[in-house]
């Protein structure tokens, strides 16, 4: 059956009359390219407004591949790893990309828009979508959480952490990703079923968030790079300034290599761990991801490739809502985690050490994560003896924040099995 594609003046009329685009799109002198078989769609671009010619073949991204590659890209729900274009590239799924690398990073949320917009019934099925119950509340309502600061000596300096915390029992530390902060886990705070048997509590990593730099230092002046010891002194200290007995520890992406981190060297310190997206080893240098820190690229590109990471078939308005904290960070911040991520951060050799006897080791890798990927995720529960693993089907690197309906049936188990 021949691939079913709108005519190139068609797409570009769904594309210019798309605001998520037009926006995406902005000040744009070059264009979108794609190449699908023996088929071209092309939008030129100036300004951001439609030419009729090519005026500057600089600024065009051209996204090759072919038909059959194609046909699951632009499926209405596409499956894993061709929901996106990067997630495609990044796994040797059959698409390529050619342009300047700059131009690609500026432009690629309107290219990928341009791609979204090829796909069936995008309309209805991007209105269908169900709020949170705690999402539709009554004016003057107050959420649950309470947000405080607490002064640590970190690395020699008094650093003032923010953190957020709910309900009463098991206290359970919880760390966001990389680049962000601790609203990621905002959905959890309001599911009475955790937080009547759990204190949970949500922290910003120093330079995250509402932590913002310590005074003591002059931040401004080198460059940002998250290292091992530092960030696992974090919620050791954390605990033991708040007076925590037996905390658990969950943390996603940076977090979830962190929590495996902390079953092997603090195993005194927590009961249990969570690692959400977690591996033993992301392969990468940091030098791979430099247009995530350039002068000439900004936080959107980010944002974009966020999204990416997460099931398309995740609420949109959750999965914006996601790539958007990722939009409000310090620029340097991201790359700097993936410092921990990439460089510093590797268990491969020490996997097997971590006693499960002294603290539980659980680990939930989402399908459609092309970064810390179920398979890594399967790899560090074979490598720990006693750790338990689960495929979350149907979401992404960010679980509790693109979907956190489907996220907590599969914590709930989790925490059942920690509380008895």
């Amino acid at each position: 059956m021949p691939l079913s594609l709108p005519s190139a003046d068609d797409w570009s009329k769904r594309c210019l009359n798309d605001g998520e685009f037009r926006l995406a799109s902005r000040h744009w002198n070059g264009g979108v390219r794609l190449n699908i078989g023996d088929k071209t769609l092309e939008l030129f671009l100036s300004e951001g407004a439609k030419s009729a010619t090519d005026k500057n073949p600089g600024g065009m991204i051209e996204i090759t591949g072919s038909g059959r590659v194609w046909e699951k890209v632009i499926a209405a729900n596409p499956e894993r790893f061709h929901n996106d274009v990067m997630a495609n590239i990044s796994q040797g799924c059959g698409l390529q990309r050619s342009g300047d690398a700059i131009v690609f990073a500026q432009y690629y949320a309107a290219t990928m828009r341009a791609v979204e917009l090829l796909r069936p019934s995008l309309a209805q099925s991007e209105a269908t979508f169900e709020t949170m119950p705690h999402d539709d509340r009554a004016h003057g309502t107050i959420d649950a959480p309470i947000g405080r600061y607490v002064h640590l000596n970190l690395d020699g300096h008094d650093h003032r952490i923010y953190f957020e915390e709910a309900g009463q029992g098991i206290p359970l530390l919880m760390q966001h990703t990389a680049g962000c902060h601790s609203s990621q886990w905002r959905h959890l705070f309001e599911f009475p079923e955790i937080t009547e048997r759990f204190r949970l509590i949500a922290y910003d990593l120093p330079c995250h968030g509402k932590s913002v730099p310590p005074v003591g230092v002059e931040w401004w002046d080198e460059q940002y790079l998250l290292k091992g010891a530092f960030l696992r002194s974090i919620p050791v200290k954390l605990s033991e300034t708040l007076g925590l007995i037996d905390p658990v520890f969950m943390g996603c992406s940076v977090g979830g290599l962190l929590a495996l981190d902390l079953a092997h060297k603090h195993s005194d310190v927590f009961r249990a761990v969570i690692s959400v997206e977690g591996a033993l080893k992301i392969e990468g240098r940091l030098t791979d991801y430099g247009e995530l820190y350039h002068p000439q690229v900004n936080n959107e590109y980010k944002a974009r490739l966020m999204d990416g990471l997460m099931a398309s078939s995740s609420p949109k308005p959750y999965r914006k809502e996601t790539s958007f904290v990722y939009a409000c960070g310090w620029p340097p911040v991201f790359l700097g985690d993936l410092h921990y991520y990439v460089e510093d951060y590797d268990l491969r050799q020490d996997a097997a050490e971590i006693d499960t006897n002294a603290v539980g080791v659980h680990i939930l890798s989402g399908e459609y994560d092309y970064s810390g990927t179920s398979e890594l995720g399967k790899a560090a529960h074979e490598a720990i003896p006693g750790s338990t693993w689960q495929n979350m089907k149907g979401v992404g690197h960010f679980p509790m924040s693109e979907n956190p309906q489907a996220f907590r049936e599969y914590l709930l188990p989790i925490l059942d099995r920690i509380a008895s």
